[in-house]
């Protein structure tokens, strides 16, 4: 694998990228409904992952009622399993403010191991959204 880059997308551009790559991932192959995975995109800050400058990845954060919720973890099925994933969220959590002491996401179950390396651990129950199995998980500082 070549050098992988990752940016804020700020440009429209960029923003484009990752929508396609979050529309491949989770509309087009996991059968997600367009109108949950488009949620809150104004409020949210996004993120390009680019592996030779070839966009493969995306992510997103957002500021919530309960704290900062890391969403949207998308890598393009040919680009898995080669670190792009620790890689956005590993600039991720670099990015969000520093008062952010209630950090969390909801993990597909098979990605919980990824965020377990960065600190976050499931609570509760294993739930369902938009058909696919998950665990919230939050990160302790």
């Amino acid at each position: 694998m070549g050098t992988v880059r990752v940016v804020k997308a700020t440009t429209k551009e960029d923003l484009e990228k990752v929508f396609a790559i979050r529309r491949t991932v989770f509309v087009d192959e996991q059968n997600c409904p367009p109108e949950i995975e488009y949620a809150n995109e104004e409020e949210s800050i996004h993120f390009l992952a680019l592996s030779d400058q070839q966009p493969c990845a995306a992510c997103r954060w957002r500021k919530t009622d309960l704290g900062y919720k890391l969403e949207r973890f998308a890598v393009l099925k040919e680009f898995r399993g080669k670190g792009i994933g620790a890689a956005l969220v590993s600039t991720v959590l670099a990015d969000l403010p520093a008062d952010a002491h209630y950090v969390y996401l909801n993990s597909q179950v098979n990605a919980v191991g990824l965020y377990a390396k960065f600190g976050f651990e499931a609570e509760g129950e294993e739930f369902e959204e938009a058909g696919i199995k998950h665990y919230k998980m939050v990160k302790h500082f």
